[in-house]
């Protein structure tokens, strides 16, 4: 019998340290850190337009007070936009995407006034 123990063969070798990347040097690479996940920017959904328009039934004061109630848009911006829809039978009253423009028709319909959605393109 050799000198070798039995449970190595003399196929078998193990690597040196040098091989093996020496004393103190790590054999395996760097961890990649993920990405993280960020909820879709709603500056990148297709924007939609929300379009307000005139009617024989409402008042004017309705109108404006529905605008103010349900968007962010000011009193001054309110009449301004009560006010065009009425001269010219409809006016842009918001650019959004389509989830919160078809939420505005729902509201103003709530409302009995006219609003109507469609894709900004």
């Amino acid at each position: 019998m050799s000198d070798q123990r039995q449970d190595e063969t003399p196929s078998e070798s193990r690597p040196s340290e040098s091989e093996a990347g020496g004393a103190g040097t790590a054999t395996r690479p760097a961890p990649v850190a993920k990405p993280k996940l960020s909820p879709p920017k709603l500056d990148r959904l297709p924007p939609y337009r929300v379009l307000l328009h005139n009617d024989d039934i409402n008042d004017m004061l309705h109108v404006v007070g529905a605008i103010l109630e349900l968007t962010t848009l000011n009193r001054t911006r309110a009449f301004e936009m009560m006010m065009t829809a009425h001269q010219r039978g409809m006016c842009l009253l918001l650019l959004t995407h389509r989830e919160r423009a078809e939420l505005y028709e729902e509201q103003f319909r709530a409302k009995r006034l006219i609003v109507t959605i469609e894709p900004n393109i």
